[in-house]
C-alpha cells in the first residue's frame, strides 16, 4: 500500500481520533440547542439554567481536548500530521467556546428584550453544528465521501454568510431605531458575539477542506 493510499484511508473504521471529534460535535450540538432555547425566552431563571447547560458542555469539551492530547502524543500516528489533527480539534473546541461565550453574553448584558435576530443566529449555529457532525461521520472514508463532505462544508459557508447578512442588517436597524444608548450597546455586543460563533464553525469546515485537498 502506498503512502497516498494510507492517507486516503486515514479516517477509516479503526481511526484512533474519529470518536473524539464525534464527541466534540455532540457537545456542540447540545450547547447550540441550549443556546437556541435560551434566546427563545425572556425568563431570567431559564436563562441561567440554560447558560449552565452550555457551560457544562464547554467544560466537558475542555476535558475531551485534554484526552485528545494524551491520545495524540501517546499513540502511533498515521500519515496525517499531528499539527493537522491538533488544529482540527482546537478549531472544534473554539466553536464550542464561542457558543458558551454567546450564552454568557445574554446573562452578562441582561437585555430588556431578545430580538428575533438572536433566535435566527442561534438557529444558524445549531445548523452548523449538525453539519459538522455529518462531516465527521463522513470522514471514515474521506476519498469516497469527498462530494458529501464538500456539500456540508458549502452549507456551513452559506449559513455563515446568512448570519453575516442578518448581523449587518440588525446593526443598521438598531443604530437607526434604538434610542437607549445602553441597550444599544448591549444589542450590538451580543450580536457581535453570536456572529463570531458562526465564524468559528466556518473555520472548522475551512480546515476540513484543506485536509481534503492534502490527504486524498
Amino acid at each position: 500500500m502506498s503512502i497516498f493510499t494510507k492517507k486516503r484511508n486515514f479516517f477509516g473504521p479503526r481511526a484512533q481520533f474519529l470518536p473524539i471529534f464525534t464527541r466534540q460535535t455532540v457537545f456542540a450540538i447540545h450547547a447550540s440547542s441550549s443556546l437556541r432555547d435560551l434566546v427563545s425566552t425572556t425568563d431570567h431563571f431559564d436563562w441561567r439554567v440554560l447558560e449552565k447547560e452550555v457551560k457544562q458542555c464547554e467544560i466537558q469539551g475542555d476535558a475531551l481536548l485534554s484526552e485528545f492530547y494524551e491520545e495524540l502524543y501517546e499513540k502511533l500516528i498515521p500519515p496525517m500530521d499531528r499539527d493537522d489533527l491538533q488544529t482540527l480539534s482546537l478549531e472544534m473546541d473554539q466553536f464550542l467556546d464561542s457558543i458558551n461565550t454567546a450564552a454568557k453574553s445574554v446573562i452578562l448584558y441582561s437585555p430588556k428584550k431578545i430580538d428575533q435576530v438572536f433566535s435566527d443566529m442561534a438557529q444558524f449555529i445549531c445548523s452548523e453544528a449538525e453539519s459538522l457532525k455529518e462531516i465527521i461521520a463522513l470522514c471514515d472514508n474521506m476519498s469516497a465521501n469527498f462530494s458529501a463532505i464538500t456539500m456540508q462544508c458549502d452549507r456551513i459557508t452559506e449559513l455563515e454568510h446568512a448570519a453575516d447578512d442578518a448581523y449587518e442588517e440588525y446593526i443598521g436597524e438598531i443604530f437607526k431605531n434604538e434610542k437607549d444608548a445602553v441597550e444599544l450597546m448591549k444589542y450590538k455586543n451580543m450580536a457581535e458575539v453570536f456572529e463570531a460563533a458562526t465564524d468559528s464553525a466556518k473555520k472548522v469546515s475551512d480546515h476540513i477542506r484543506k485536509l481534503l485537498l492534502r490527504y486524498i
